[in-house]
């Protein structure tokens, strides 16, 4: 029903709500153990899912899929400088996002960030990348977008126009 209403949208815009409804397809709500919750993006079909590891901070957790399951996930690896942590459900056939170059992106660019942002399942904000390199204690690279995001939005996916997800 929604993605007929898509079509039927003008130009540029209903090329970004396509996008973006392709997008919320890959994107999980993630609830860890006694914290709160965030974001998540499926990145493999069979299961492995990608947050920020701020969200994921206990070993286990469970998501929420945009089709309405869900599923108990495990961290099966983390990166805390890098704010990073891969969770595995026992899914098949999931709707994987599509992976982007980081290292292209550009100032100026046109970017989507998908969440669930204060309870919103599966909101979008569109904006574009406003700075690039600045360094982060510990040496972390980060980019910036001009995107409101707020709490829930942690974990999921920054992406280009086409859907290509460049970050989390």
């Amino acid at each position: 029903m929604v993605s007929a209403r898509l079509e039927t949208l003008p130009g540029v815009a209903g090329e970004i709500a396509q996008v973006a409804a392709r997008l919320r397809q890959s994107l999980v709500g993630v609830r860890g153990q006694w914290n709160g919750s965030g974001s998540g993006v499926i990145w493999r079909p069979d299961g492995i899912i990608l947050t920020n590891d701020h969200v994921a901070r206990r070993d286990k957790a469970r998501v929420s899929l945009a089709d309405g399951r869900t599923l108990d996930a495990r961290v099966i690896g983390r990166d805390k400088t890098l704010d990073l942590a891969a969770l595995k459900v026992d899914a098949q056939d999931l709707p994987a996002a599509l992976p982007g170059d980081s290292r292209r992106m550009a100032v100026g660019q046109l970017v989507l960030a998908v969440g669930n942002p204060l309870g919103v399942e599966g909101a979008v904000t569109l904006g574009i990348i406003s700075a690039i390199g600045r360094t982060m204690r510990g040496g972390r690279e980060l980019v910036e977008a001009d995107i409101d995001v707020y709490p829930g939005n942690s974990g999921g996916p920054l992406a280009d126009a086409h859907g290509r997800v460049l970050g989390l």
